[in-house]
This record gives C-alpha cells, sequence and structure tokens, in this order.
C-alpha cells in the first residue's frame, strides 16, 4: 500500500467518479482505475459499489476514508512540526470565525506584524467549525457559541451587550430602550439558521413570549448592515460589532426587558492536533487583543 494510492482513493471517494477524479489528479482514468483495483486488492474487499460508469463509496469505503484522511492529516501536522523544530516554516495559520467585526482589524494588525504568514479564513456556522476542529482543519476558532468537546478548549474573550438596531426612520429610532416585547410584530433581519448568535436571539424571543418574524435570512454579518440601512427590518447586533459600525447604524436600543441579554465570545482549539508555532502566536495575539478591547 502506497500513499499514492492512498491519494488516488481519496479524490475518488470524494468525487464518487472516475473521470472527473482522473481529471482532477491529471492522470488517465485507465491507470487511475488500476491503482484503485490494487488497492482493494491489498485490503481484501471493496471500497465501492460500482454500477457501469457509476460508483459509490461502500461502508468498507467510508470506513477507510476516515482512515486516509486522519493518516494525511497527521502527515501535514508532522511536516509543519518538524519545520517549526528547523525554524523554517515561515508560517500557515488556519481560522475559522461566527463574528466578522473584529476580523479586518485582528487580521490586518496581526499580518502587520508577522508578514510572512500566511492566514485562511472561513465563517462558518457553529456545527460545522466543530466538525473542523475536530477534523484538524482549522487551528484556531473564534465563536459566539462555546464549541465544546473532550478534545477543544474554550476559552472566553468578551460578554457584551446584544442591541436592537432599527433604521433612522423606524417608529422606535431616538430611544434609549426597548422590552423585546414591543418587537413581535417588527420584521427582523438575521443570520441563518445554524449561527449560534441567531439561535441565542431566537430563544431570547421565545423567553419573551413570540417568534421572531425573520424575514431575511442571510450568512455574513456585514450584509445585515447594508438591509439594515435601507430599512428592510431591524436586527440584534452584538455591542462590539455596533461599535466597529457605528457610523453606518447608529439607531441602536438597549433590551430593557428582559435583563441579561448578552452574548459571549470566545477563542476554540484543539487540545489533540498540533499547533504550529504561527498559530500559538496568533493565538496569544487573539487573547490580547481581546484584553485590549476590554481595557478601553
Amino acid at each position: 500500500m502506497e500513499l499514492l494510492q492512498l491519494q488516488y482513493f481519496q479524490t475518488v471517494a470524494k468525487l464518487e467518479h472516475m473521470s472527473k477524479a482522473a481529471e482532477a489528479l491529471n492522470i488517465a482514468q485507465p491507470s487511475l482505475s488500476k491503482t484503485i483495483s490494487r488497492l482493494e486488492s491489498s485490503i481484501g474487499v471493496p471500497l465501492f459499489d460500482r454500477h457501469g460508469r457509476n460508483i459509490r463509496l461502500n461502508a468498507f469505503g467510508k470506513a477507510f476514508l476516515q482512515r486516509v484522511e486522519r493518516i494525511f492529516r497527521e502527515l501535514e501536522e508532522g511536516k509543519r512540526e518538524v519545520l517549526d523544530m528547523a525554524g523554517l516554516n515561515r508560517g500557515s495559520i488556519t481560522l475559522a470565525a461566527s463574528i466578522t467585526s473584529v476580523l479586518p482589524e485582528l487580521l490586518g494588525d496581526f499580518l502587520t506584524a508577522n508578514p510572512n504568514v500566511h492566514i485562511r479564513q472561513f465563517l462558518e456556522p457553529t456545527a460545522e467549525m466543530r466538525r473542523m476542529m475536530e477534523n484538524g482543519e482549522i487551528d484556531l476558532c473564534i465563536s459566539t457559541a462555546p464549541v465544546e468537546g473532550p478534545d477543544m478548549a474554550w476559552l472566553p474573550l468578551r460578554t457584551e451587550e446584544i442591541f436592537v438596531i432599527v433604521h433612522e426612520r423606524h417608529r422606535l429610532a431616538g430611544q434609549e430602550s426597548v422590552k423585546l416585547t414591543d418587537l413581535k410584530e417588527e420584521p427582523f433581519i438575521g443570520l441563518r439558521p445554524g449561527y449560534w448568535f441567531r439561535t441565542l436571539t431566537d430563544e431570547l424571543c421565545i423567553g419573551a413570549g413570540f417568534v421572531p418574524k425573520t424575514m431575511i435570512e442571510l450568512d455574513e454579518a456585514d450584509a445585515v448592515v447594508l438591509l439594515l440601512r435601507k430599512g428592510l427590518g431591524i436586527a440584534f447586533v452584538p455591542q462590539l460589532a455596533w461599535e466597529k459600525r457605528a457610523a453606518f447604524m447608529p439607531n441602536r436600543l438597549r433590551i430593557a426587558d428582559p435583563p441579561g441579554c448578552v452574548v459571549t465570545t470566545g477563542l476554540v482549539w484543539s487540545k489533540k492536533h498540533y499547533m504550529s508555532v504561527a498559530a500559538q502566536r496568533f493565538r496569544q495575539f487573539i487573547i490580547d487583543y481581546f484584553q485590549r478591547i476590554e481595557s478601553e
């Protein structure tokens, strides 16, 4: 069994199409088919169900794929570790986040101080961030939900108020605060289900006796701001996100009742996967950044 066979298997398993896999791997389809057949022969069981030109990963293949993906993750982590030891790794960081308000400043400041580091950033719902963290696909996660697990560390960074933002011509514009029950007939703009902040604000409304009428659901907080400015609804926004965009949405209301409408942002990392020197440096940078915000 060779690594090249495993790489070919991984690609075929993900695409479940021999021609597309051959094209992606830049090899001839007959050669790819023979490689997969040799791999199956060496294992002793078929990994795919074949129906003419169609192939589907079977139960054996699904179990084997999980192990193969773990092998490649371990190899990648091993490479990063020895490069760190040799001082040859300029640094690569993978970050997932469920918030966007702090990212431009946070990433910009870090890259200014560490110009040779490469960062990949994903905006993902909570369940997807948990999956990526468990599989070692990301180094760090900034989340408004505690992404918890036996192999994960969760560090609360900041707890802040949740505001209600309205358009300047809205009937509530100019008020200092509002009761949630006053909003039960209002059209809401919010993140789509799956994001923890959406879950949290839905639960706050349900606790106040109503289900919010979310008329527009989005994936990005910046898009929420744009629609708020057009007066297409109202929205819940965390304090820090509002502070970063106050010039664009000045009409914010505190929630007077019920009390305790807050959200906590935290930092998550894996206890079992290798964390590069660059990622460790970035983790401390994030902690220091939020401590600085708290002290301002």
